[in-house]
This record gives structure tokens, C-alpha cells and sequence, in this order.
């Protein structure tokens, strides 16, 4: 379906929305693209979104729709992989406002949430009184409680705790004809009394009761009985012996009955104490094949993963540190145990090792202790849908079929049947998933781009659901119907009851107004689709090269698969933006939606690469990289970001602030020879005022201020005989990198960087020449421009490049270009590769030398050995943390590396006025800032990016250091003696620098402005 303006009824119910409510309402094409897909293979355009601020809104917002006529669809996180998230109707999006945490009650162990609420801060509320909420899926960090009700959810720890179905004790909905009404467990005594009152709750309740006794026998003898029984409504919970629960009843039902407002959940105990026993088998099958005997141990946790994904893993260079933990074999489990206490945990799962150890098919064991080591493990599991996803020199795989569950102690034949189905249709996937309670997930190379790959898809599931049905399971075991499966229903049920599933629907919705088309009277599973036969995106020329995805930027845009990572509120890097705002289209994924649709050139994409919805989308994405190395997919937004701005100021003049902050490096190479004149500019009110109004500097932020002497300059006046030294230095060479803010804002850090350098044994190279690699241009899209800059270093550093001299870069930002951008802009170059591979961040420079064995001096235990390092996210997407890590470990520093996420400053995006600067100081309060301004005050606080640096120090009265400025200071405390600042070292002799570079030793200036208050 096209995305088409908005048609006069629309505009009409649009325009009483937006009267009658608090909340959000959207009915552009932009928003109305963003929500066409979830992360499903299918498409609908809805009618509208509404983001609702509360209830009230909620039934304002229905009441308007039944009004019009118009469909409604409930959505949380939007990670469904059925399609039950996306449709004709008006969606409401209750993540951004409708996520609080209403009541806890420790004592009874429930909670009161709004559907909105991400279900690890519901989780980490619970916590505090060693409880949780049982079920909980790969998406933790991003699902919402709604969503998890929709879909009837499960997760790791199901195992222990049930499906959401169990987890639910009351449910407060509201149906599309405005009947608002609490519902839980029913007695017989109440059920008589609510039919007696009458009214449109009693018709409801005793149609349910004359459902329930129509089909209770059917219901019994139909419905499979094992752990993960998600597919169709749950008529069993209206049976006597389940209490008539309609809450419950209602859960799973994928908002095609009723809207929820609230819902009470019931909390378990969370064992304080966990060990984790690895187990490889010889394969995958092997490994099911022991999933009853383990049971017996009662683990609450037993998933399972085959040899494929791990592959494909390392294919993709996905979490090659932590593929080492685990114990060899072909097939793995991982199973968990908990208990009261450490010990207790870890008898459990050395008893249950060594009751393993002597059967035919014993696994390799590895018993785990290690909180770290164990959630290392548990990230390669949650990584699995993405991890085989848009695999190198594999087909594309999706879902489709990716969560049948059948009975545990036949998982075994199971999988081996089902693997036999798919070399029939020579299909390949992986297999993973919680084998505990007998769910398998997989995504499968279907081919959803032709009509006969898509018959072949439908007569594969047709066939995988006749197996399933076979061995007595569930076409789904965790992700719903939606459109996916629904039509295969009746395999599974009979049309007998799948008829009782349209009456129940009809209770509720007599009009079939509440996602229609789903679950019930569903479309096909091959009607919809995102791509289908007559997918044909526009696929334009690009300035930067996609060799990861064959150099099209169509398949680029098309490579999100939806799981939503970037939605999380915590931990990692991405996506900041988000973070603060809850918006979809400030997310990754969003972003990557609207690329997408661009490329379909209906009403999103009618303007190619000037299409303004998709500029105003990327406006507040900080380039930060952290979807490149935290998306599942690899998903590179600032990659796409520039090449997008590239075009789309083609021609064209950009913001005043795209010239200020782009060519940074050529102001400061005109301002830097007065730079006590441009210093007193930008440090006197008024005059400061202004120029920050003419850069498009935010008028709260501070303009950095200018070294008096620049880096080069200071290089350059070395003793000139130092320089031109006959003789031989036997030591080996390094290219310090003089970036534009460590040459002229901040010298004193590259000034360390020679003297540390040096101390480890090497002779130090700097460029002859004023170079910079053009970092911020990419922001700006000024790529014709980076690329003749980067072909200027190439020329400049050739000869030492092709010598093999390392290049080591003080800003990650820098290392970034050479390692990520650069390839991208001379693809083909050997040269630029050569650099690529020859460039360091000075901690993974040092850490080789230290493998040689050089070490750095022990930090002296008077100057306070606590640390808190805040990683640039140039430095986790493309360098390596834990070189840094080990550094800190040799000085002896008790150190705490910040899961901060982005600082929020992000090159020149936090000092840009308006949102922009906003949006910075708010992701800088999420983590980073609270957390320097809490720390010791005898506490170094280490930062190596210049924009992690500056955040600190304007919005904390703290100061960071760079590791060049720490290893410096403590090489001068070993030995006891700290130089003045500026004063010159005696000059070490070494051989003829190259034409590009000259080589001396550096004088040494004190970092005392840096140092820990």
C-alpha cells in the first residue's frame, strides 16, 4: 500500500483529535511511515498515530475513532515479528508517556503498570525486594509490558515463571465501543452477579460463559498441553478448574479485542544467586536430546544454540571475544541455576555436570561463576536474530517461521525432522532458542522477492505446521499469530474452534474494528508484504561504498530487521537521541524506516535525496556509531547520515553552522596565529554573544579556547640540530597524528603522547604538513571535500606508509575515519587500506608494546588510585576498550569504565543551539554527568575524546585527563622530577626524517590544568 496524503475523512478525525486530546497526533506521511512495519516481513500503512499522555486520551482517542469509523491497533516496543503490529488503523504508541510503574507491593507480590512501561524497569524496581516479573524475552530492555500481554510473551526465564499469561493477576481495558472495565479472575458467585447487573459488562460476561460452555470440551481436548502453548486465544482460561480468568483470557489476544490501560502483574522471586554450566554436545540434536535430563535439575534457565549461528557469528565478527567461553562442540546449552546463596548455585550445577559426565554423548563443561563472563554468554544468546541476520556470502534470511514450540522430551526428533524439511526445500538457518520448554527460533533464507520464491514459502510453512502439529506443539511458542501463522490455525485447533476464536473476538468488538486482519478472518500470510514480488526500490549512486552490502545503498537501508536494540533506555551507546526523546523516528530503526520507504518513491520518497521527512529524522542522530557495533545488523546510520546530506545539500547552501563546525580545522588554522585576539572574542560577553549567534553556537556553551602555541608550532621549534641528527635510531618509528583539537586546542595532550610514546622505546614522526582527516565533515555531508583531504594524507604519509610505520591517533574520532570512513571513500585504494591497518588509538599501540614487554610505571598509591574512564563512542564502535583497560590495570588503578552511553556533545552536534544542544545536555545528565559529579573528588576521571572532555567540563566543575596525559604524569612521579612547563628536553639523535614527517624529542609541558581537583 502506498503512503498517500492524508484523504479529507482522515484530515476530519485528525482534526478532532488533536482538539479532544493531550497527547500527540500524527497523521503526516512521515509518522505514518514510520509505523508502516514492525519487525515482521510485512507492511501496512496505518490511517494515523496518537501518542497518548494518559487514559483519558486513550478513550478520547477510541471514542473519536468510533466516531469515524476508523480501526485501531494498540502498539508497544513494535519488535512483533508476526505482523500483528502493523495495520490500517490508528496506531497508539504508548512507549513515549504511558510508562509508569503505578504501584510495587513487595508483600504481595504484585505491581501495577501502564502498558507502556519497558519491562526491565519494571524489573529493576522489583529487584530491590529480590522479585521480578518472570517472563522475560530477548527485547528486555526495550519491550513493553503491553506488548508482552499483546503477544503473550515468554523469554529465558519463562522456564521458571511461565508465559505472561501466568504472570497476570488483573487487566484494565477498554473496548472500541468505550466500555472501560477491570477484569481478573472471576468467582462463580461474581459471575452471577455481574450477568444480573445487566448493561454491556453482563452481556459481555455471560456471552463468555455460554462460549466457555459450548466449547470447554473442545478446549481440553484440543489444545496442546506444553510449556509454550502461545498460538491462538486462550479459551482455557475460562474454564472452571482456571477460574474464569478473563484477564488472562485476554492476554495473547494481540490487540485484536481490546485496548489495555493498565495491568496488575504478579511478581516471583528472583534467586539473588545464579551460575551458569556451558555445555557443548557433538551437535544440536544431541544437545535436545539431553534438554529432559537436565530438566530434572530444575535450571531456571535452559536455552539452547547450534554451531551454525556461531558461524555465522564469527562471519560477521560478531562477539569473537566472547565465542572463547564456550566449551567445544557442535551443539550448546546454556543452563542456569539459582539459588539463595553463591555455593548453593554452584553445587547445583556441578552436581548436575558431573551427572552428565558419564552417559553416551557426555558434553564438554564449563561452569561459569563469573557474573561478567556469564552475561558475556547470555549476549551472544540474545544476540541471535540479529547475529543471523544479512550474514557475508550467505541469503538473506527472515522470519517467517521462527517460534514453533513442541513437547521438551520429543525437542530432539523434533529438530532432526524439521532440519530434514528444510534440506528438502534447501533452505538454510540456524537453531536457537529456549529449548528448556521446547521453542525453536530460526530465521530461514525464504525468498520474499519473487513469486516463486514466495509459493515455495508458503508451501514450506504449510508443511512445518503439519510437523509441528504432528509431535502435539504450537505454531507459535513466543511471537504470536498475527498474519503470519493465522491462516494455518486450523491445522492446529480445527475449524470448530477457530470459530469459537472469531465469536470471542466478537464479544469484544462486535465491529471488528480492533486490529483487524489479524488472528482471526486474518489475511494470507503472503498478502502485505514489505518487499514481495514487485519490490523494485530505487537503488541511486552513492559518493561512500557499501561493500558490506554489495554496494547498494537500497539494501543498506533495507538491512534493520526491527528487533528494536536501539530502543533500549540503557546501557551501550545507542541510540542517544532516542533515548531522551522516546521517539521512533530518533531511533536507528526509525531512521532505517524511512530510508527505506525513501527508496520506495511513493509519498515519502517522491523528492529522492530531498526528501525532507527523512532529513528531519537524521537531525538529531549524533553520528555517535554506536548502532554500527551494537546493532544486531549493523546497522550504520552515520554512514547513511552523511551520504544522505551529501545529496541532499547538492547544490545548495548548508546551515551557517555546517560551515562553522565543518571546517574547524581551517579556522583554527586562521585564528591560531591570534589566538589571543580570537581567545578575547570569544571570552568577552557580548562579543562572544556574537559570534556564537553567527556559528550557530548554542548561547549556554562555551567556545573552546586556543593553545597560545599550537602542537606542530611547539614540534617545529625543537632544537632545529635535533632534527636534522645523523646517525641511525635504531628505535622503531610511530606517526603521532595531530589532530585538529590536540594541535590546537588542546597541544598539551599530544605534548604527553611524544613523551609517553618515547619513554616505551619509539621514535615519534609528525606531519610536515598541516593534515586533517575530516571528521566533521562527514556530519555535514561535505564528502567531495573529506575525500580530498584523506587523498592529501595519503600523499603526505605514502612513504612511511608503505614502510609499515604505525599511525597513532589521540582522537578516536580520527582512528574512526581512517578505519571506518576512509575505506568507505577510496574503496579500492592500497594505500588507504594499508593505513586502515596500520592506525592506533595510542592504548592499543601500547598495549602491543606492553606484550613485548614494556610496562608503564605503577601509579603511586598518594596521588588516589580510583579512576572512572568515559570511552568515546568512536572508541567502543572501532577501537578496542580493552586495551585501555589493561593499561589502567598495569598502572594499578582501581578503575570503573562508565556504560554511560554517548556523552551527548558528539563532535560539533552539542555545541549547535537550539534542540541540538538540548538533546546533548540531556543525554549527558542520563549517565554521564551525574556520574563525575558523584565521583571522589580525589578521583581521575579519564576521557580521550576532545567531546567527551569538553561535555565534562562544561557541565561538571570537573576536568578529564586523556591517557597520554596520565601515563605522562605518572612517568614523571617515577621519576621524581616534573620539568617546567615548556622547557626543553635535550635532543636524542636519530636518523633523517622522511619527506613527510619530521622526528624529534619533545619537549615536555605539565598536564597540572588536567589533573584530578
Amino acid at each position: 500500500m502506498a503512503i498517500r496524503a492524508a484523504g479529507e475523512p482522515a484530515a476530519e478525525l485528525a482534526g478532532e483529535l488533536r482538539r479532544e486530546l493531550r497527547g500527540e497526533v500524527r497523521f503526516d506521511p512521515g509518522s505514518r511511515a514510520l509505523y508502516a512495519t514492525d519487525g515482521s516481513n510485512y507492511r501496512q500503512v496505518p490511517i494515523g498515530v496518537v501518542v497518548p499522555r494518559d487514559a483519558g486520551d486513550v478513550e478520547a482517542a477510541v471514542a473519536a475513532c468510533r466516531r469515524h469509523g476508523a480501526p485501531v491497533l494498540a502498539r508497544g516496543g513494535g519488535t512483533s515479528l508476526a505482523g500483528q503490529c502493523c495495520n490500517v488503523a490508528v496506531v497508539l504508541d504508548f512507549s513515549k508517556y504511558m510508562h509508569r510503574l503505578v504501584e510495587l507491593d513487595p508483600e504481595r507480590r504484585l505491581a501495577r503498570v501502564e502498558p507502556g512501561i519497558v519491562l526491565d524497569s519494571l524489573r529493576e524496581a522489583a529487584e530491590r525486594y529480590q522479585l521480578t516479573f518472570g517472563p522475560d524475552p530477548a527485547t528486555h530492555d526495550r519491550c513493553t509490558l503491553g506488548g508482552m500481554i499483546g503477544n503473550n510473551s515468554c523469554g529465558v526465564h519463562a522456564l521458571m515463571a511461565g508465559k505472561t499469561v501466568d504472570n497476570i493477576d488483573e487487566l484494565e481495558v477498554l473496548t472500541y465501543d468505550g466500555l472501560r472495565l477491570r477484569v481478573g479472575a472471576t468467582s462463580d458467585q461474581e459471575l452471577a452477579r455481574i450477568i444480573g447487573a445487566g448493561g454491556r459488562r453482563g452481556e459481555i460476561y455471560s456471552e463468555l460463559r455460554a462460549l466457555r460452555d459450548r466449547y470447554a470440551g473442545l478446549v481440553r481436548q484440543r489444545y496442546p498441553r506444553i510449556p509454550r502453548r502461545v498460538s491462538g486465544y486462550n479459551l482455557d482460561q475460562l474454564l472452571p478448574e482456571n477460574g474464569f480468568h478473563v484477564a488472562r483470557a485476554l492476554v495473547g489476544t494481540e490487540s485484536t479485542c481490546v485496548t489495555v490501560l493498565e495491568a496488575t502483574t504478579r511478581l516471583v522471586s528472583s534467586p539473588p544467586c545464579r551460575t551458569l554450566a556451558v555445555l557443548g554436545f557433538r551437535d544440536v540434536y544431541v544437545a535436545a536430546d539431553h534438554v529432559p535430563a537436565i530438566l530434572e535439575w530444575k535450571p531456571i534457565g535452559l536455552e539452547g544454540i547450534d554451531d551454525v549461528l556461531i558461524h555465522f557469528m564469527r562471519k560477521k565478527g560478531l562477539h569473537l571475544d566472547k565465542l572463547g567461553l564456550l566449551p567445544p562442540g557442535g551443539g550448546w546449552l546454556l543452563v542456569e541455576f539459582g539459588a539463595a546463596s553463591q555455593g548453593e548455585a554452584d553445587e547445583r550445577a556441578r552436581r548436575m555436570v558431573a551427572a552428565l559426565g558419564g552417559g553416551p554423548g557426555a558434553p564438554s563443561c564449563r561452569v561459569i561463576e563469573s557474573r561478567q563472563e556469564a552475561k558475556k554468554i547470555w549476549e551472544v544468546r540474545e544476540s541471535s536474530l540479529g547475529a543471523s541476520a544479512f550474514v557475508p556470502g550467505m541469503r538473506d534470511s527472515w522470519e517467517g517461521w521462527e517460534d514453533a514450540a513442541v513437547p521438551p522430551e520429543k525437542l530432539g526428533a523434533y529438530l532432526r525432522d524439521f532440519r530434514r524439511l528444510l534440506d528438502s526445500f534447501g533452505y538454510v538457518c540456524t537453531l536457537y532458542g529456549h529449548f528448556g520448554q521446547g521453542c525453536i527460533h530460526c530465521r530461514i533464507d525464504f525468498d520474499f522477492t519473487t513469486r516463486p520464491g514466495i509459493d515455495r514459502y508458503l508451501a514450506f510453512i504449510d508443511q512445518a505446521a503439519d510437523l509441528v502439529v504432528a509431535y502435539g506443539g504450537s505454531l507459535s511458542g513466543e511471537h504470536g499469530d498475527g498474519q503470519a501463522r493465522a491462516a494455518l490455525l486450523p491445522k492446529m485447533f480445527g475449524d470448530e474452534l477457530i470459530g469459537a476464536f472469531r465469536e470471542f473476538k466478537a464479544i469484544w468488538d462486535p465491529q471488528s474494528k480492533m486490529n483487524p486482519g489479524k488472528v482471526v478472518d486474518a489475511y494470507r500470510p503472503d498478502e502485505n508484504l514489505r518487499l514481495g514480488a514487485g519490490y523494485r526500490p530505487w537503488d541511486p549512486p552513492t559518493r561512500l561504498h557499501f561493500a558490506e552490502d554489495e554496494g547498494s545503498f537500497a539494501r543498506a537501508a533495507l538491512r534493520c530487521v526491527g528487533v528494536g536494540k536501539c530502543r533500549r533506555l540503557g546501557g551501550g551507546t545507542m541510540c542517544p537521541s532516542y533515548r531522551v526523546t522516546r521517539e521512533e523516528k530518533h531511533s536507528t530503526r526509525g531512521r532505517a524506516r524511512l530510508l527505506f520507504e525513501m527508496l520506495q518513491q511513493e509519498e515519502i520518497g517522491r523528492h529522492g535525496w530531498r526528501e525532507r521527512n527523512v532529513k528531519e529524522a537524521l537531525d538529531l542522530c549524533l553520528a555517535c556509531k554506536g548502532c554500527k557495533s551494537e546493532c544486531p545488523v549493523n546497522v550504520d546510520m552515520a554512514a547513511y547520515k552523511a551520504e544522505f546530506l551529501s545529496h541532499y545539500y547538492s547544490g545548495r547552501l548548508r546551515p551557517r553552522s555546517a560551515y562553522a563546525f565543518g571546517l574547524i580545522h581551517w579556522w583554527a588554522r586562521l585564528a591560531s596565529p591570534v589566538a589571543a585576539a580570537a581567545n578575547f572574542l570569544t571570552r568577552t560577553p557580548l562579543l562572544a554573544d556574537l559570534v556564537k549567534a553567527a556559528a550557530g553556537v548554542a548561547p549556554q556553551r562555551r567556545v573552546p579556547e586556543l593553545a597560545r602555541q599550537t602542537f606542530r608550532a611547539w614540534w617545529r621549534r625543537r632544537p632545529a640540530a635535533a632534527a636534522q641528527a645523523a646517525g641511525h635510531d635504531p628505535r622503531p618509528a610511530v606517526i603521532l597524528w595531530p589532530d585538529t583539537f590536540n594541535n590546537f586546542f588542546h597541544p598539551e595532550t599530544a605534548q604527553a603522547a611524544v613523551e609517553v610514546l618515547e619513554a616505551a622505546g619509539l621514535r615519534v614522526l609528525v606531519p610536515n604538513r598541516p593534515l586533517c582527516c575530516g571528521r566533521p565533515l562527514y556530519d555535514y555531508g561535505m564528502l567531495r571535500l573529506a575525500r580530498r583531504q584523506l587523498l592529501q594524507i595519503l600523499a603526505a604519509l605514502r612513504p612511511e606508509i608503505r614502510a609499515g610505520t604505525p599511525l597513532v591517533a589521540l582522537e578516536p574520532s580520527c582512528l574512526a575515519v581512517f578505519r571506518d570512513e576512509m575505506p568507505r571513500l577510496l574503496p579500492h585504494d592500497p594505500d588507504a587500506r594499508r593505513l586502515r591497518e596500520q592506525s592506533f588509538l595510542l592504548s592499543e599501540l601500547l598495549a602491543g608494546r606492553a606484550a613485548g614487554g614494556w610496562q608503564p610505571p605503577p601509579w603511586p598509591a598518594s596521588k588516589g588510585r580510583r579512576a572512572l574512564l568515559q570511552p568515546h563512542c568512536h572508541h567502543r564502535a572501532v577501537g578496542r576498550l580493552d586495551a585501555e583497560a589493561r593499561l589502567l590495570e598495569q598502572l594499578g588503578l582501581d578503575y570503573e569504565v562508565l556504560d554511560a552511553g554517548c556523552c551527548g556533545m558528539a563532535g560539533s552536534f552539542g555545541f549547535e543551539r537550539g534542540e541540538r544542544y538540548a538533546v546533548s545536555m540531556r543525554c549527558g545528565e542520563l549517565a554521564l554527568l551525574p556520574a563525575v559529579r558523584a565521583a571522589p573528588r580525589d578521583a581521575l576521571i579519564l576521557a580521550d575524546g576532545f567531546s567527551c572532555r569538553e561535555q565534562i567540563a562544561q557541565g561538571t566543575d570537573r576536568r578529564a585527563l586523556h591517557l597520554a596525559q596520565l601515563l605522562q604524569m605518572a612517568l614523571r612521579e617515577t621519576a621524581g622530577a616534573v620539568p617546567p612547563p615548556g622547557a626543553p628536553h635535550r635532543p636524542v639523535r636519530g636518523s633523517r626524517p622522511s619527506r613527510a614527517v619530521s622526528s624529534d624529542r619533545p619537549a615536555s609541558r605539565a598536564a597540572s590544568r588536567y589533573a584530578a581537583p
